[in-house]
């Protein structure tokens, strides 16, 4: 398993470890490599903490069987081009678990979007609120199998939209 954007494993509660051999953790920011790899350090599993970006990346071609990506894609800085570069790292029959907020489907918020977006990247680490994440997917050479969404409770709608589920190799 390779996880984009491992932070501070708060994802790592939430994962079966009698299904996971081996996790790759991949967290480019230096300030959050330390949490880390304290994350890492406590979990049921074993976890390599990697600090490249995944479009350098040097895991062998088809040796994860999941990509699990979760409020990630939003501050990658080109997350097409690190999709890409996943793909080939993807075991046949490999699928993508996801979760982002991203692109309201209606038209208000999405005004509201482009309108906050620019203050928004400078106070959140880059977080874009209006990237389309299935849009993404496709671009990146995947097709989305299970897709739902929904607007978080008691989250600013501009901020709330969240699109969730899997995807494979198109």
């Amino acid at each position: 398993m390779l996880e984009l954007g491992f932070g501070s494993g708060r994802n790592v509660p939430f994962l079966d470890p009698k299904k996971i051999s081996k996790l790759y953790a991949l967290e480019p920011e230096e300030g959050m490599r330390v949490l880390s790899r304290k994350a890492a350090a406590a979990a049921p599993f074993p976890i390599e903490v990697r600090s490249e970006f995944a479009e350098n990346l040097d895991l062998p071609d088809a040796s994860i069987d999941t990509l699990f990506v979760t409020y990630t894609l939003c501050t990658i800085p080109d997350p097409v081009s690190a999709l890409k570069a996943t793909r080939r790292m993807l075991k046949p029959g490999g699928r993508v678990v996801f979760c982002e907020h991203g692109l309201a489907p209606d038209a208000a918020v999405q005004r509201t979007q482009r309108s906050v977006e620019p203050w928004w990247k400078a106070i959140a680490g880059g977080c874009h609120l209006t990237r389309d994440i299935p849009g993404v997917l496709k671009a990146s050479g995947y097709a989305v199998d299970a897709l739902e969404q929904m607007y978080l409770p008691n989250t600013p709608r501009f901020a709330g939209y969240n699109v969730w589920g899997t995807a494979r190799l198109a």
